[in-house]
This record gives structure tokens, sequence and C-alpha cells, in this order.
């Protein structure tokens, strides 16, 4: 059962009067000088987003959402109100320096906003089930916004990668595989559970949210340093002036996106359409396979499968070397499972094809279901399976002929709590 604990806030004059020695200084050059704003907020992001895969094929009308109208006037007491009437747990204050991202995102990136708020139809489930996994408020499914734009390749000058934006470093510590064959940092799903137990993790050094978002940025270090040289203030605007530039907008430009996927209306934006994309299931797979392989045995496009499977830095499918999970349109599973082991790389077929290495960062992951319809033909040589939304220890025994205690004792399970994308060991 979701848990979402509601608060209303209001606007806070010694607040603003706190921040006000230090808005006029770094509020004028929002929108002059990008070295201040999250990556995710710079114009160059639009094109990608118009050419990921998800976009072109799932996303209606984008030329007619991309201006729809004057942008409205709204005095200081109309924002803060609005803001404070968000069914948030993490506060949102509202200030100048806050009105100038928001005034950024109902302005020059209007047509991103458009198209980002069609993509949150496929990612928004993806964020939400892996946020509540770890009991982090939900409003956080937006930090992707000001981290990537909604692109789930996006790859930040320092080398962060995905909607999370992780470094390698990171990425490793929160259990994302990064090798020369595949990169979790561009699986939606496990990157969006990796950044949930980061959150968490964060908070539970700071104690404030906001605190823990500004070091999503810059780092529990960074963080911690401005507070000492703050005199020991542990509140984001308090420490403000001491944390890196980019960090000092990072908050603000959180709660204007939280802003701005809420009261788009009043600004006249639109969302592009969307359609529903189409259902897809996974494979575990203890093979190596190409892509190329599965694309013409399958009658589906190379395209679609490197988007679907974001994930694989090549089109080569390393299930050598460990299972590996793979993303098809449901319609076509059969097809794979029909043409047996004719379908996996043989030592011959190996040598015969060039490594293909997947350099098109403008690829975007479907909103994959995970729909992990095992059974005998599907299950691995292995004898594991993957959880699916919805599953239970029960419907899992069911499929796979088994029983929910068999089912514990093989994964040392002591209770019946399983999560999305669990891998467990068949008895």
């Amino acid at each position: 059962m979701k848990i979402r604990l509601i608060r209303l806030f209001t606007f806070s004059c010694a607040l603003l009067m706190a921040v006000a020695t230090y808005a006029q200084e770094y509020a004028d050059t929002i929108g002059t000088d990008d070295t201040l704003l999250p990556e995710g907020m710079q114009m160059y992001e639009l094109d990608s987003l118009l050419n990921d895969w998800m976009t072109k094929n799932y996303l209606t009308n984008v030329e007619n959402c991309l201006s729809t109208g004057v942008n409205p006037e709204f005095d200081d007491e109309t924002y803060a109100k609005r803001l404070s009437r968000l069914p948030n747990v993490i506060e949102m204050p509202y200030n100048e320096i806050v009105r100038k991202y928001i005034d950024r995102y109902c302005e020059r990136l209007r047509p991103s906003v458009s198209i980002m708020l069609g993509a949150c139809n496929f990612y928004n489930p993806i964020f939400e089930e892996a946020l509540e996994s770890y009991q982090v408020p939900l409003e956080l499914r937006n930090l992707p916004i000001i981290e990537s734009a909604l692109h789930p390749n996006a790859v930040s000058r320092a080398g962060a990668v995905g909607l999370w934006q992780f470094m390698i470093g990171t990425a490793k510590k929160y259990g994302l595989e990064v090798t020369s064959l595949i990169d979790e940092r561009k699986d939606p799903i496990k990157a969006s559970y990796a950044a949930a137990h980061m959150l968490k993790d964060l908070y539970d050094i700071f104690g404030d949210w906001s605190l823990a978002i500004a070091a999503y940025n810059c780092g529990p270090g960074n963080v911690s340093k401005a507070i000492r040289r703050s005199g020991g203030k542990k509140d984001f605007w308090g420490i403000y002036q001491y944390l890196p530039a980019e960090t000092r907008g990072y908050v603000p430009a959180f709660i204007a996106a939280n802003y701005v996927m809420n009261y788009y209306c009043d600004h006249n934006i639109c969302p592009v359409g969307t359609t529903l994309p189409q259902a897809t299931d996974t494979l575990l797979l203890n093979k190596n396979v190409r892509m190329e392989q599965i694309a013409a045995t399958c009658d589906i496009s190379i395209e679609e499968l490197r988007a679907l499977n974001p994930q694989y830095r090549t089109t080569l499918i390393p299930g050598d070397s460990h299972d590996c999970i793979f993303c098809m349109p449901s319609d076509k599973i059969n097809a794979f499972i029909d043409a047996g082991d004719s379908i996996y790389v043989t030592p011959t077929y190996m040598s015969a094809i060039k490594e293909v290495p997947i350099t098109d960062d403008r690829n975007s992951s479907a909103t994959r279901t995970r729909n992990n319809k095992k059974n005998s033909r599907t299950k691995s040589s292995s004898g594991s399976v993957i959880v699916r939304k919805g599953d239970t220890l029960g419907a899992i025994a069911r499929r796979n002929h088994t029983t929910v205690g068999a089912i514990q004792r093989a994964n040392g399970l002591k209770g019946t709590n399983i999560r999305a994308g669990q891998k467990l060991r068949m008895p």
C-alpha cells in the first residue's frame, strides 16, 4: 500500500530575507550563463528528445505542441500558494531564485516541457515504483527532468550517464553493472532502483530532503563541507552560498520542475499526445546472442531492440558470462523461442561478424512492463526468474510449479516481500 504524506506549506517571508543577499547575485545569471544550470535544463536537449526513439514512435502532435501561446504573468503570492498546495513531503519554498527557474521552464524551455510531459507517461510508473520500494517521496520522480530531461541515454560533460545521471563509481556502488559490453546506468528500471536507494542513503545522512537532493548533485562531501563553512547550518538555503555553483541552482530547479509539471496548463503549455507503447516481455538469456540475429529471426527492427535494451553497449548480448535480461515486444517472444539454439551465437558466427558498437545516444528505452510470463520455455536453464510488477511469491510459485516455501528456502527469504526486477532462484 502506497504511503503518501500530504502537507501544506505557506510562503515564508523570513526565508526570503535569509536568501535575499544571494538571490540577486545568482538569479540574474540564470538564462545567460548555462554553467549554473543543471544540464537537463539546457536547450541542446530538445533536439535529442525529438530524435528519441520513443518520442518518434509513441508521442504525437509534437509540432502542434511546441508553442501554445503566451506565458502569462503571475504575482509572487500566486506562485507561493501554488507550491504550497502541492501534495509533497519535500518542502518547496518560493523565492526569487526559484522564480527564475520557473520562468525558464515556462518560457525558453516550453517545447521541452511539452515533450517531457508526454514522456512522463513512459517513465513515471517506473520511477514511482522504485521510489516507493525505498519509501522515499514520490515527488523525486521529477529529479530526472533536471538531470537528463528524461533522455535515457543522456551523457553529461562529466561522464554521468542515463536518466538519473550516474557516474561509474557511484553506479557500481549501487549495484549497476558497467563494463565494455553493458552499461546498466541506461537501464531505466535498474537505474531507478539504484537512484532511490542512493537518495534514501543521502537522506539518512543529512535528515533533510533538500540537502539530500543537493548531495545527489555534488556529493555528500561537498554538502558536509558547506555545512561546516556555514557554521553548522543544516538547511539548503542556510548553506546556499557555500555550495558549488551548479548545486546552488539544482534544488531551485527541482522545485521549478515540480511546479511546471503540475501547473503547465496555467502557463498555456500543452503536453504532446501519448499512445500506449507496445506490450513487452523479458527473457533471461544464458548464452551469447546478437541483436542482428534476433532482429532477422523475429522480424523486428534493430532500432527497436536497441531502444528496448539501452544497457547493452554493443549488439552482443553476453549471456555466456552471466544471465542477461533482454526485453522484446510480447508478440515476438514465441518466434525467439521457436528458433531454439539456432538463434544463439556460434563460434563461426562470432568471428564472421565485426563488433558493432552502439554509439547513437538518442535511443530511448520503452516503458517496459516486463511482464515476465515465465513458463517452461522462457525459464532459464539455471532456474531463475525475474520478479515483475505486481508479482507475489504465490503467483511465481504457481507459474513455476513449486511452492512458496520452496522458493523461500532456495533464496534465503524469511518473509514474502519481493520487488520488481529482483532475480529469484527456482527450486
